[in-house]
C-alpha cells in the first residue's frame, strides 16, 4: 500500500527506539515466541523491512509476518500498522490522560531532524573520547573502512587484536587515499604540509597492514584487503557490522583530527543517512585498486 504519509508501524519502531535492524530483529523475535515458536528466526530482511517502513508494499505481509507483528503491537491490527499514521491513528482510541500519563507525545518532526544520526561530535578527538576503537571493533564481525591514512585501525587499535578478529571470522576492508598518487599531494597543500607528512604516514600504515596479512594463515589473510584510490577526499567513512557509520568530512586546510564528527545507526528507514554513505563506501570500493 503506497502513501506519502509516514506509516504508524514506522512511527512506533521510533517511539519505542527499535528502529535499528537488529532491535527489530530481536523485538520480533520476542513476539514470535509468544505467538508460534516456529515463526522465531523468521524476521524480514534488510531489505523487506526497508519496504514495509517507506511505504512501498501494495498490500500486507505474510499472514505469519503480520501475526507477529500485531504481537508487537498490541491492539493494532497489521492493517492499521501499514496505514498513514494519520489514518491509523484516527482508528485507535486516544489514551485517557492520567496523572501517571504526562509523557508528551513524541514530535514527529523532532525525530525527522535528526533522522538516523545518533550523536554528533565537534572534533575527531571528541569523538575518539566517547567512542575508542575498543568500543566498536572488539566482537565485530565486518569493519568497512575508507579516508586517508585510517589511523583508527592502523595506529590505534593494538595489532594483536586486528589479528584476533581476522582469525576469528572478521572481515576488514581498509581504503586508503593513495600514498603515491595526485590526490594525496592536493591534500597535502591543503593543509599546508611541505615533507610529504600525510604520503608517509599513509605508506607506513598500508605496510603495517600488510606486513599483519603476511603474518596470518591464508584463510584469515584474504579477509583483510587492502585498496587504495586516488581521488578528491570527501569524508572518512567507518561503517561496522553494517549498522553503525562513523562519518568525518575534510575541512578546508583543516587538519581530519579537526573535523566535526557523525554517529549514525542504521535504521533502515527511507530518510536516513546510513544508506547514502553505505552507497559512498561501496561506489568508492568498487572503483579502487588493491595492495
Amino acid at each position: 500500500m503506497m502513501t506519502e504519509q509516514p506509516i504508524m508501524l514506522k512511527s512506533l519502531l521510533r517511539q519505542r527506539h527499535w528502529q535499528t535492524y537488529s532491535t527489530f530483529c530481536r523485538e520480533y523475535d520476542r513476539a514470535a515466541k509468544k505467538v508460534d515458536p516456529a515463526l522465531a528466526g523468521r524476521w524480514p530482511s534488510r531489505a523487506q523491512l526497508h519496504r514495509w517502513l517507506s511505504g512501498e508494499l501494495k498490500g500486507l505481509p505474510y499472514a505469519d509476518h503480520c501475526r507477529v507483528l500485531e504481537a508487537m503491537f498490541p491492539g493494532l491490527t497489521a492493517h492499521q500498522l501499514f496505514s498513514a499514521e494519520t489514518t491509523a491513528a484516527a482508528a485507535v482510541p486516544a489514551p485517557r490522560s492520567t496523572p501517571d500519563n504526562t509523557t508528551p507525545a513524541p514530535d514527529p518532526c523532532e525525530d525527522a531532524r535528526f533522522a538516523d544520526v545518533t550523536a554528533v561530535f565537534s572534533s575527531r578527538s571528541a569523538y575518539s573520547a566517547a567512542y575508542p576503537p575498543a568500543s566498536l571493533f572488539d566482537g565485530a564481525k565486518e569493519i568497512n573502512a575508507c579516508g586517508l591514512s585510517l589511523n583508527v585501525i592502523c595506529q590505534s587499535y593494538p595489532d594483536h587484536q586486528l589479528t584476533r578478529l581476522l582469525e576469528s571470522g572478521t572481515r576488514i576492508r581498509c581504503l586508503f587515499l593513495d600514498p603515491k598518487g595526485e590526490a594525496i599531494k592536493a591534500r597535502e597543500r591543503e593543509e599546508h604540509y611541505t615533507d610529504g607528512t600525510l604520503q608517509t604516514l599513509t605508506a607506513l600504515n598500508i605496510s603495517m597492514l600488510t606486513r599483519l596479512r603476511d603474518r596470518l594463515d591464508p584463510e584469515a589473510a584474504e579477509r583483510l584487503e587492502i585498496h587504495v584510490y586516488d581521488e578528491t577526499i570527501r569524508f572518512n567513512i567507518l561503517i561496522v557490522d553494517g549498522s553503525t557509520c562513523v562519518v568525518q568530512p575534510y575541512l578546508p586546510a583543516a587538519r581530519g583530527v579537526d573535523s566535526p564528527t557523525l554517529v549514525i545507526t542504521d535504521n533502515t528507514a527511507a530518510d536516513g543517512l546510513f544508506p547514502v554513505f553505505d552507497q559512498v563506501f561501496t561506489s568508492m570500493w568498487e572503483r579502487s585498486k588493491p595492495v
